[in-house]
């Protein structure tokens, strides 16, 4: 009992020293890549787990390849056998919304929450394009912030040009939020603004993420563990600041957000709501900002708000 007992507090006053002489290691937790859930499914057949789905990569950097699912509206459901990615890329064109789907950490896009909010928002009529960043699922490269806002980017002026300019909304759930506002801060510093915004569980930043994390708070009562994990991101170049990102950003936005949510706290996305309130009051602003906020009596949590039956009524 005691051996035992002296291994638990060795661990416990070992860690913060471990982070602090690795600091790539907090990296690898906070996008938690390496975690390909689920396991054993061929990402280049997503039929076998999405229906009128075709695969595909793009080259968005020098050495980095990404895959990316296309999944079509119902209205092209019939015609989508057996056809080619060309095919796939053509239909882009008829007019209907195109949702980028950025997902959060861990996994890939083949996790059963997300493939599930793909087939409502396809059955709702929308174009959806599931990226996994680089590093993740069977994509090359090593993530980072500035590379995963590179891959979403990329693919956002990629249907841009392939649909025609028609309509693109960034949707991001848990850590794609800071992705899709990180992109939509890009796109008008390019000139252009993105068509639409949607976050779903999102956060204020990654510093306040950790914080709030259950490992965090095991050390809360320690002096200066704070700044260490605060000074480890830092050294990641790890920000994902939605907070400052939403002062800026102009494109329509909705916020979904579950009030028992177990990994992002509710009142981050009430915060970051105000936020955008203020900030289109500040510009006078006119584009639309919305929050939705589900009841912790419907148990949605984290990854369950595609549960909602009346989601794509929401969206639309």
């Amino acid at each position: 009992m005691r051996r035992a007992l002296l291994y638990v507090i060795t661990v416990y006053a070992s860690a913060p020293v471990v982070l602090y002489l690795f600091p790539w290691i907090l990296g690898h937790i906070v996008f938690s890549h390496l975690l390909r859930f689920p396991f054993f499914v061929d990402l280049s057949r997503p039929e076998l787990v999405l229906n009128h789905t075709c695969n595909f990569y793009l080259n968005t950097d020098e050495g980095v390849s990404v895959g990316v699912w296309h999944t079509l509206p119902a209205s092209q459901w019939e015609e989508a056998a057996g056809k080619r990615p060309e095919w796939y890329r053509e239909t882009l064109k008829d007019g209907n919304p195109v949702i980028i789907y950025l997902h959060g950490n861990l996994g890939t896009r083949a996790i059963h929450h997300r493939v599930e909010l793909v087939k409502i928002l396809s059955a709702a009529g929308y174009h959806v394009l599931s990226l996994d960043y680089r590093g993740f699922g069977d994509s090359t490269g090593e993530p980072s912030e500035a590379g995963l806002t590179s891959d979403a980017l990329y693919l956002y002026h990629w249907v841009k040009v392939h649909s025609r300019g028609g309509l693109v909304c960034l949707w991001g759930h848990s850590l794609g939020t800071g992705v899709a506002t990180n992109t939509a801060v890009k796109l008008q510093e390019q000139g252009s603004v993105a068509d639409a915004l949607i976050l779903e569980a999102p956060y204020t930043r990654m510093r306040d993420v950790v914080d709030s994390h259950v490992f965090a708070k095991m050390y809360l009562f320690v002096p200066g563990i704070q700044n260490l994990l605060w000074d480890i991101l830092d050294r990641n170049n790890i920000e994902f600041a939605n907070d400052e990102n939403l002062k800026t950003v102009t494109s329509p936005l909705l916020i979904l957000h579950a009030e028992d949510d177990n990994l992002v706290p509710h009142h981050m996305g009430l915060k970051l709501y105000q936020i955008s309130l203020q900030a289109r009051k500040k510009t006078e602003t006119d584009a639309q900002v919305e929050m939705i906020s589900y009841s912790a009596r419907r148990g949605f949590s984290h990854n369950g708000i595609y549960l909602d039956p009346n989601l794509s009524d929401a969206v639309g």
